[in-house]
């Protein structure tokens, strides 16, 4: 238990840092593609990122920093998804959103409101709350279709979902959040259900469908993040990110894979997870302002044309 929370803090720590790290990346080469081409942020006609920006985005040394920072979250949230229960591993994960609202006021000159201030505290003690209450995880055997089912959801939801994103335009960053954070829910419960596997028989291991649901939640959330931190509030769609990421594999964790809180205890982490849920809501609720622009002067400017 020890060992599984340390490394989902490590986890935490990393691809919150990563997030901001993208979010400055993506966003300072959204303001110059808007130089170049006299826009506003990298938007195209039709209202969102446009493929240009995303794709100069990655080439930026702080985006390539946080990227390395997200894989290294990933080896560590696979570490602890294989060691604590479901609700347990993704909810202290999602307490990135912590990191990221820190490093935000410091990186990105954003000013945070009371209300997500006293939300992100609220998270904080919905993790207390959480880790007092967990038990031990349950198991990692499910039925062959389940695999079948993990990789079309995931296929469904990224390929989906970057066409929905793409047609909500600049107020994309929320739903493009929310579905960043399926895919990496989707990646979360694959580790999972592949723990009983012999990491070293490669043919059984490529032919199982959720080594590529594993893949497509990974890379395909990753392209929607850098999206949502293109087009609107890093914090709120941050925050969306939780929601999708904890939710969706803790009910999984717990309807089909057997995680459970410890014996009288299970109203607690039932109460915990909600309250998890309902404060990271809230902190996406807030961050929808324009802070962004009222924080950056050269994409108000730029807006005003």
């Amino acid at each position: 238990m020890f060992i599984g929370l340390v490394t989902a803090v490590g986890a935490s720590v990393c691809y919150g840092t990563g997030s901001v790290l993208q979010a400055v990346g993506s966003r300072r080469s959204a303001r110059e593609e808007a130089a170049a081409r006299g826009r506003e942020a990298g938007i195209t006609e039709h209202g969102g990122p446009s493929l240009a920006s995303t794709a100069k985005a990655v080439v930026t040394w702080e985006f390539i920093l946080g990227t390395v920072l997200d894989f290294v979250g990933f080896l560590l949230g696979a570490l602890s998804a294989r060691l604590l229960p479901l609700f347990l591993s993704q909810t202290v994960i999602s307490a990135n959103l912590v990191v990221t609202a820190l490093l935000s006021v410091r990186l990105l000159g954003l000013r945070l409101k009371r209300p997500e201030w006293a939300s992100i505290g609220v998270l904080c003690a919905a993790l207390v709350l959480l880790a007092v209450a967990a038990g031990p995880e349950g198991g990692h055997d499910v039925a062959a279709a389940v695999h079948w089912w993990l990789l079309g959801v995931s296929v469904v939801l990224i390929a989906g979902g970057s066409l929905l994103v793409r047609r909500l335009g600049a107020g994309a960053a929320i739903a493009a959040g929310l579905l960043s954070g399926l895919g990496f829910g989707a990646l979360g419960v694959g580790v999972r259900i592949l723990d009983g596997l012999d990491p070293f028989a490669l043919g059984e291991l490529l032919s199982d469908p959720a080594l590529y649901a594993i893949l497509i939640g990974g890379l395909g959330g990753m392209y929607l993040h850098t999206v949502a931190l293109q087009t609107g509030s890093v914090n709120g769609a941050t925050a969306a990110l939780v929601v999708g990421e904890t939710v969706v594999p803790g009910v999984v964790g717990v309807v089909w894979l057997g995680d459970s809180a410890r014996d009288g205890l299970g109203w607690l982490a039932a109460f915990g997870f909600v309250l998890a849920v309902v404060s990271a809501v809230c902190v996406a609720h807030f961050g929808e302002s324009e802070q962004e622009i009222d924080a950056d002067p050269q994409a108000a400017a730029l807006s005003e044309h």
